[in-house]
C-alpha cells in the first residue's frame, strides 16, 4: 500500500510518498513534491491542478490520501483558497482520500519513534508524517 500524505499550505499541497517495506515505514520518492494553485477563481487553473494531482497518483500507483486537517476556525484556521484544494482532492477517483488531525499525527510519531529520512525537504516533514500516521492505523 502506498499512501501519499498531503499538508496543504496557502495555494500549495505538499506531497509525500510513504509505504511499508519489511516491516518498517519508508519513505519512496516523488517526481513532484508540491503543487500549487495560483489562482483558485479561475475554472481552468483549478482544473489543471486537478488534472496534475490525478496524473501523480495514477503514475505512482497511490492507493491512499493522507491530508493533514486544518482548523477551521481560530488564530490557526486554514484559508479558503486550502479548503478549495482539499475538495478537489476529495473528489479525485481511483484512491481512499483521508483527513488525519495534527493530533493524530504526533500520537503516531511519538508512539512509534517516527524518524523523518534525510531524503525529504523540511517542508515536506508534516506530509510524511501524515502519510506514516495513516499507514500505522490501516495496516
Amino acid at each position: 500500500m502506498k499512501i501519499c500524505g498531503i499538508d496543504i499550505k496557502a495555494s500549495e499541497a505538499i506531497f509525500a510518498l510513504a509505504s511499508i517495506e519489511g516491516g518498517a515505514l519508508a519513505h519512496l520518492p516523488l517526481p513532484l513534491k508540491k503543487l500549487a494553485l495560483e489562482d483558485d477563481e479561475d475554472a481552468a487553473q483549478v482544473k489543471a491542478f486537478a488534472r496534475q494531482a490525478a496524473a501523480l497518483i495514477a503514475e505512482n500507483g497511490i492507493t491512499h490520501l493522507a491530508i493533514k486537517k486544518r482548523s477551521k476556525k481560530g488564530e490557526f484556521a486554514g484559508g479558503p483558497v486550502t479548503f478549495k484544494i482539499e475538495g478537489v482532492l476529495q473528489l479525485l477517483d481511483n484512491c481512499a482520500v483521508e483527513l488525519v488531525s495534527p493530533q493524530s499525527i504526533n500520537a503516531q510519531a511519538k508512539k512509534h519513534d517516527l524518524d523523518i529520512p534525510a531524503s525529504l525537504n523540511k517542508y515536506q516533514h508534516d506530509a510524511y508524517k501524515a502519510a506514516c500516521a495513516l499507514l500505522l492505523k490501516v495496516r
